[in-house]
């Protein structure tokens, strides 16, 4: 006849269920689910269509032709000197040898200024019309009107030597052929495309 083993006895004796090995850890089981709603993975950025890609390019172009630009100004700075010598006889202004100077200088340095201001706008919205995003269109719209004017202003005008009168036109065909790539439906795609990515 058995008999109950006492407490501590057997083949549980001297166990401590309370210090039981704990699985390994398994790394790929508990991989973290990718970001978005429900654990559903982001919508990747869109692939640029054949119209934004082309209108970035000729936005890098409008780049460089500030840097020409200002290229060119520097490099004819005599004559711009002589230019404004000749518009100030034709206005009948008469400026002492300092005022002149002085008016001269200013005009040098707004258009450095100018040029490189507007290389790096045109490479910011390279950027960021490349990346999708639909306030750079509208932005890029804006300054694409605003240069149609003045560039029409300028022709029309005729203040720029010939060299001048050139890039202004180059400017001018730039600007309309990138607003018509910006606005077309494929394009009008990919910025919807990348707006619901970004979310």
């Amino acid at each position: 006849m058995s008999t109950a083993s006492p407490p501590g006895e057997g083949d549980d004796a001297g166990r401590d269920f309370g210090a039981e090995p704990l699985p390994a850890y398994d790394s790929a089981r508990y991989a973290s689910y990718p970001e978005g709603v429900g654990g559903g993975a982001t919508p990747p950025q869109p692939a640029q269509p054949p119209s934004i890609s082309r209108a970035v390019r000729l936005m890098q172009v409008g780049a460089a032709l500030s840097v020409l630009s200002l290229v060119i100004t520097l490099a004819t700075a005599s004559s711009l000197k002589s230019h404004l010598r000749a518009q100030l006889r034709q206005s009948n202004t008469h400026l002492s040898t300092s005022d002149f100077n002085t008016t001269y200088h200013v005009l040098v340095a707004s258009a450095v200024v100018g040029s490189l201001i507007a290389a790096a706008l045109w490479l910011w919205m390279a950027w960021k019309n490349g990346q999708g995003r639909a306030w750079a269109r509208i932005v890029s719209t804006v300054l694409g009107v605003i240069n149609l004017v003045s560039s029409v202003y300028t022709i029309s005008a005729g203040r720029s030597l010939a060299i001048g009168d050139l890039l202004t036109v180059a400017d001018l065909c730039l600007a309309v052929v990138i607003l018509v790539l910006l606005w077309r439906s494929e394009s009008s795609d990919f910025y919807a495309a990348s707006a619901r990515a970004a979310r």
